[in-house]
């Protein structure tokens, strides 16, 4: 008896302290812009309790017994900040803390467990220490991603990744602030990625990840996914103009509209216009121009609430030399940056409309709401055959097309507590439409005269989406990630090449499961194992005439890596994967033809390694190899075209001593099949780039050097089949663009 009262005693005695807990209620900004800081590292010294800020920059810890606190809070690029906080009895304690900028730090990273699937150590790090320059870089900021040009300046870039010749984005997803990038269905190929709307000065921050593991990423997430963030605010306005050999120059400049006054506010609103001119360096001038706007309108409407609204409009022209022969070259009938066919070129415009929400309703529930709208037309002249077709005309075709695309992301993510494991509950809805208005491949002569249509009509094609996301933290060590993604996708192709016009229908569903886990041994070391099923779509033209059969190809995919800090100034990532497709099956838009290519499989090695050799200077190298292979066919048959077995980047960038910052980089690809049996081969090239600013505190001074060592190489290269004017036959081999040679650009930019 004396024992039940003793119990009862202290129950009685514990219920006050129980209810007399306290909590602390924080949010972290940036001081010169006053944006909040998300992804900011939270940590309760000596409690072993930790968090991540949200994207409003918000954290909060509950539960704590009245008494003094020590806060430390850290994020790349910002200095490490220790502040103290008392708790008090039933209350919650507020604190609002800025973070000041500051070089980078290595050892400042460690390896988390908190929020482990989201970790981007790798991407964050290059965007801070290798700001980007031009267009190009943008997409190079992935390891592993190559990229080529072989049309003019003004067509969408053609991407090798993993194994994959990915042509312009059939197995890669790219957006930018969550709108989509890729364009289905396109008049040129399926998954058209064109990013040149995008101006680099913006881009702040850059998401990926390789492989189909997020349920979030949808169609086209195989090989991978990118998402670009561009600037919510600037921390100073700028005017900046370059110019270069080939008739080349570009000014672009960023004003803040609102300033100071905005920000005590919470709002912020900038305008940032861009053009380019440049004949480039091959013989037929390019006379390429692009003009480029972007609007940003970003406010809080409470402490909790965050509307950023965004407007951009871009519009391109240009004429291109094409892909020639290497028999043209050899003869002497071209030069090494000739061309077959002078007339070919484009033009290309989109307007672009972004309107995103992101609330948080209480501690631990986000909700983030997107709707978003493009008016997109393109139209491109090209002749790859030369006179296979036609030998009076040629074989020149064109592909144009008008879209309305616009759609919806919505998602709402919650934090909660079993015991001691922490969840993170995320359910998300996306729709997108795609209205074309119509959809054209017609052979053409010099640009003016239609020889014949071969494709026309209107397409109409709807992606509807559910995920749902559970990450559970079960320790701190331990994550699991799991996931399932359904996608529903209608198809519709009216044929107006046929009187009546019929329309043609096709829908498919597909789901797509994942699963990921996490281990972090400690802060130096993280092992992980990501596995999930994704998919491609493919073109509405061929579905229709399929009679809806391949419609959505499953992609499935693993990863098992590392990711490692064995000194305090050195990072490894390294992963080997592997990634089966049901089918590489696309329309092949600049023939108007169906090319289905069975099964294939592809596995291999990533590597990244990051190194700070001293407080300025960083080492970066990235090595990639793959072995991409068709299945049911016969051995030495099964070659994939293009497609890259050994890639490697890597190079040196100096932050910032004494006003001088830049980098020498370096990118190697070696040489890979070019037909399925291997008989024709791309050859390899390695290409070094320099880049130097020298910075005052308004002025910044620079100096770009592509292919510093004027290295003579082809930058893309197909095995086609054409024939050449008075050639009896086609002849099967190399066409190929030429790469940039020795081109210096100067630069100067003024800071208000």
């Amino acid at each position: 008896m004396k024992k039940l009262l003793l119990f009862v005693l202290l129950l009685i005695l514990a219920f006050p302290a129980l209810a007399h807990l306290g909590s602390i209620v924080g949010s972290v900004h940036d001081p010169v812009t006053r944006r909040p800081l998300g992804g900011v590292t939270v940590h309760l010294t000596g409690l072993g309790k930790g968090t991540v800020t949200n994207e409003l920059g918000q954290y909060r810890f509950d539960g704590l017994v009245p008494a003094p606190y020590k806060i430390e809070l850290s994020h790349l690029g910002f200095r490490t900040m220790v502040i103290e906080v008392t708790v008090y009895d039933d209350q919650i304690t507020r604190v609002s803390t800025p973070l000041d900028a500051a070089a980078i730090e290595l050892k400042e990273i460690a390896v988390s467990s908190l929020r482990a699937h989201d970790q981007q150590l790798i991407s964050s790090l290059d965007i801070r220490v290798r700001p980007i320059t031009n267009s190009q870089e943008i997409l190079r900021l992935v390891p592993g991603l190559f990229i080529g040009q072989h049309a003019g300046g003004g067509k969408a870039e053609q991407i090798f990744l993993r194994g994959f010749d990915l042509d312009h984005g059939t197995d890669i997803r790219l957006s930018v602030d969550g709108i989509p990038v890729n364009m289905v269905s396109h008049a040129h190929g399926q998954g058209y990625a064109d990013l040149h709307f995008v101006i680099p000065e913006l881009i702040e921050g850059v998401d990926f990840r390789k492989g189909p593991y997020r349920a979030d990423q949808g169609n086209f997430a195989t090989a991978g996914w990118v998402d670009f963030r561009t600037r919510t605010v600037l921390d100073k306005s700028f005017v900046k103009l370059e110019a270069g050999p080939y008739r080349t120059a570009r000014a672009v400049g960023a004003f803040d509209l609102l300033g100071r006054r905005g920000l005590e506010r919470g709002q912020s609103l900038y305008l940032a216009p861009e053009y380019s001119y440049s004949d480039s360096y091959f013989d037929h001038p390019q006379h390429f121009k692009r003009f480029n706007l972007v609007g940003k309108y970003h406010r809080h409407l409470s402490p909790n609430t965050r509307l950023t609204l965004t407007g951009s409009t871009f519009h391109s022209r240009w004429n291109h030399s094409g892909q020639i022969p290497d028999r043209a070259v050899a003869s002497g009938q071209v030069g090494f940056y000739g061309s077959v066919d002078p007339t070919e070129g484009g033009e290309t415009g989109r307007t672009n409309l972004n309107g995103q929400l992101v609330t948080t309703v209480g501690p631990n529930l986000t909700l983030r709401q997107q709707v978003y709208y493009s008016r997109y037309d393109f139209e491109l002249y090209s002749n790859f055959t030369f006179f296979r077709e036609d030998s009076v005309n040629g074989d020149q075709i064109r592909q144009k097309e008008s879209r309305h695309l616009f759609g919806y992301n919505g998602s709402i993510a919650r934090n909660s507590r079993i015991g001691r494991a922490l969840l993170t509950t995320t359910a998300g809805l996306q729709y997108r439409r795609d209205l074309t208005r119509p959809t054209e491949l017609s052979h053409t002569l010099n640009r003016s005269e239609t020889l014949g249509r071969r494709k026309l009509g209107r397409i109409d094609e709807g992606n509807a989406s559910l995920y749902l996301d559970e990450s559970i933290a079960f320790s701190a060590r331990f994550t699991l990630n799991t996931g399932v993604r359904a996608d529903y996708l209608r198809n519709r192709y009216t044929d107006l090449l046929q009187s009546p016009a019929p329309t043609l229908r096709a829908s498919d569903v597909i789901l797509s499961p994942k699963l990921n886990l996490y281990y972090t041994v400690n802060p130096r070391l993280q092992l992980y194992l990501n596995t999930g099923r994704g998919f491609h779509s493919n073109d509405t033209r061929v579905v229709v005439e399929q009679q809806g059969r391949e419609v959505l190809p499953a992609a499935y995919g693993s990863d098992l890596g590392l990711i490692f800090k064995p000194f305090p100034n050195l990072l490894i990532q390294a992963a080997g994967w592997y990634l089966w497709m049901e089918q590489e099956f696309v329309y092949v838009g600049d023939e108007g033809v169906i090319e289905p290519s069975g099964k294939s499989r592809r596995y291999g090695l990533d590597a990244s390694l990051r190194w700070q050799l001293s407080p300025r200077l960083f080492f970066d190298l990235d090595l990639n190899t793959a072995r991409p292979r068709a299945l049911g066919a016969e051995a030495g048959q099964n070659y994939l075209p293009l497609a890259p077995t050994f890639t490697s980047t890597g190079g040196l960038t100096l932050q910032n001593r004494k006003g001088l910052s830049g980098s020498l980089r370096y990118r190697y690809m070696a040489a890979r099949p070019a037909n399925e049996d291997n008989s024709i081969v791309a050859k390899g090239y390695f290409i070094t780039d320099l880049q130097a600013n020298y910075t005052l505190t308004r002025l910044q001074f620079g100096l770009s050097v592509q292919n510093l060592f004027n290295t003579r190489w082809k930058e893309t290269q197909f095995a086609t089949e054409s024939r050449l004017r008075g050639e009896p036959a086609p002849v099967n081999e190399i066409h190929f663009t030429p790469g940039t040679p020795f081109f210096p650009r100067a630069s100067i930019t003024y800071f208000f």
